[in-house]
């Protein structure tokens, strides 16, 4: 198939889902939420969280050469500054499970030690300032502070199991050299190719930025200026490519993005289609009653702390309704411990998450990533509801 039928595909099949009429279906619940939930990702997460994150993506497999990224992240950067910057990402990008996925697959193909990018992959959707906020607000501080140590520390350790567990293929992945995509651009000063990444991260921030629930404070005049400082970012985007950039480099950035965006796209909106049809969304019911999931996560047992988890990593949580969902459980009878439990497995992991991540690491490697999220939450659930308890 030629790259412009599949485009054309693609861009058919998107704007299917955009303006999909669930409304006028004579049918509901599971396939009603699935096309539902698809409609809604469409309209909500693809033209301002991954489309920027696939141009970010190409943009680092194509200007940043793979030199650099070893240096940092490969299997002999030093192990404090790969991890720090890793497990902090998240803090910065603000993304979610789906939308950090481009970049990880950049930063991993560009030659990053898998330690460090799946600790990158795990704190970019989990470690958000305004969901820790919101969380230990609405669900009181210790929900709060637990999650947001449980992240950062999650993030790190996964990383290093992840490591230890493929010492040895990620040994063989760095004798062979098979690391690297696109070419690396030498011509520009490290100033100028750092300020074309902090503004592409700029717009997709602040593209991005969620209302806060009070009308004052410093997120909420962020957000009532979103917009201008949105196109800002875009503008200077245009005259840095204009100015700085050469004609191929620029067609080797979009064709990068295009490979990235050809390889995800398809798995995501088909992964979100079997979430919403297993699980609905929130509010709304899927194959799998809601009453269930309330009924099995009361308590502190181990049982309810892995059904949180589990339920949690392949449901999919867009940026910040974990709360507003987990306060609806919580009055439902929800324990503390299973709460964290799904705080801490369900905004890093999806279904549509796990499709891709299949993609770029393989099958066995993302089964051990996903078990060691639902593990580890499972552990850290219990604890933290004896404790609190």
């Amino acid at each position: 198939m030629k790259e412009k039928h599949r485009f054309l595909l693609m861009a058919a099949a998107f704007l299917a889902c955009f303006y999909l009429p669930v409304e006028l279906l004579p049918f509901r619940n599971p396939i009603f939420e699935a096309l539902a939930l698809v409609r809604w990702y469409a309209r909500e997460h693809v033209l301002l969280c991954l489309i920027p994150a696939f141009f970010i993506a190409g943009a680092i497999s194509v200007f940043i050469s793979q030199a650099s990224v070893i240096k940092y992240f490969g299997a002999k950067a030093n192990k404090i500054l790969a991890y720090g910057v890793a497990s902090v990402s998240g803090t910065i990008l603000a993304v979610c499970s789906c939308t950090v996925l481009p970049l990880f697959s950049g930063i991993y193909k560009r030659g990053a030690g898998l330690g460090p990018a799946t600790a990158f992959l795990y704190s970019g959707p989990a470690i958000n300032v305004l969901a820790i906020i919101m969380t230990a607000r609405i669900l009181g501080w210790e929900l709060g502070l637990a999650r947001a140590i449980g992240a950062i520390l999650f993030s790190v350790i996964v990383g290093l199991l992840m490591h230890f567990i493929f010492i040895k293929e990620e040994r063989a992945r760095t004798a062979t050299g098979d690391l690297a995509i696109g070419e690396e651009a030498k011509e520009r000063a490290l100033f100028q190719n750092g300020l074309y990444f902090a503004a592409m991260v700029g717009f997709l921030v602040f593209a991005n930025w969620a209302k806060s629930d009070t009308e004052t404070g410093l997120w909420a005049f962020i957000y009532s200026i979103k917009w201008y400082l949105s196109i800002g970012f875009l503008a200077l985007i245009g005259i840095m490519l204009t100015r700085w950039f050469k004609k191929n480099e620029i067609t080797s950035w979009t064709s990068a993005s295009w490979t990235f965006a050809k390889q995800i796209m398809p798995l995501l909106l088909a992964g979100v289609i079997v979430a919403g049809l297993l699980l609905g969304r929130p509010g709304h019911e899927g194959f799998i009653p809601s009453w269930i999931i309330e009924k099995a996560v009361g308590g502190n047992s181990l049982l309810s702390n892995f059904f949180a988890a589990i339920v949690a990593a392949f449901m999919y949580f867009a940026t910040l309704t974990e709360v507003p969902i987990l306060q609806g459980l919580i009055g439902a009878g929800m324990g503390k411990g299973p709460a964290l439990a799904l705080l801490l497995a369900g905004p890093a992991l999806s279904l549509p998450n796990m499709l891709v991540i299949r993609g770029v690491i393989g099958t066995k490697k993302t089964v051990v990533y996903v078990s060691l999220v639902v593990i580890m939450a499972t552990i850290t659930g219990i604890i933290f509801g004896a404790v609190a308890n």
